[in-house]
Parts: C-alpha cells; sequence; structure tokens
C-alpha cells in the first residue's frame, strides 16, 4: 500500500474553496472513475484500489490517498497529477498577484 499526503495553502474563502474543491473532485472523477461525497468540509473519494479525502480549512487544503497494491505502482503518477492541479485550482487569482511594470 502506498500513502500520499499532499497540502496546499490557499487564501480563498472558505465557499470559494469549496467550489474549487468541487471543480478537482471533478477532474480526479473524469481522470480517474472516482466517487465522491461530502462530510463537512472534508470530501472523501474512493474507488477499487484508491480511498481519500480532501480535507478543507480556512487557509489550507491536505490531501490524503490510499492506494491499493496494484495501483501503488502508479503511486508517482497519481502525485503528479494531483499537485498539478492543486497548484492550478487553488492558485491566487490573477488580480492577487503584483502589478506588472510597463517598459
Amino acid at each position: 500500500m502506498a500513502d500520499l499526503h499532499i497540502t496546499r495553502a490557499h487564501s480563498m474563502p472558505i465557499k470559494k474553496a469549496r467550489e474549487a474543491a468541487e471543480g478537482f473532485a471533478r477532474q480526479l472523477d473524469e481522470k480517474f472513475d472516482l466517487e465522491s461525497e461530502w462530510q463537512g468540509d472534508t470530501l472523501h473519494f474512493r474507488r477499487a484500489g484508491v480511498a481519500g479525502t480532501l480535507a478543507l480549512s480556512k487557509s489550507s487544503v491536505a490531501i490524503n490517498v490510499k492506494l491499493g497494491l496494484l495501483l501503488s505502482a502508479f503511486r508517482g503518477k497519481f502525485e503528479e497529477h494531483i499537485n498539478a492541479n492543486l497548484d492550478r485550482v487553488f492558485q491566487a487569482p490573477a488580480s492577487a498577484k503584483a502589478p506588472r511594470k510597463k517598459a
């Protein structure tokens, strides 16, 4: 069995973070055929060989995934996909970034 534990800070209001998490869950469902359900601010997801949670707080999102024996060989692919999508989904909005100086 392989476990993944990934955490990201975010600066979104919890409602926006939940909307972002729901989008993230839809992407996981499309890519990996996962079933998911919310319990409070924690999204539980599963399918054969995979079970995990995505927990939201005011300032972070934490994903914990347990991969079964057969899928543990693909741990790196799962981790890469999760990291890339977390970065994209929970990144700061463009308006929050420092303005570019015009030359």
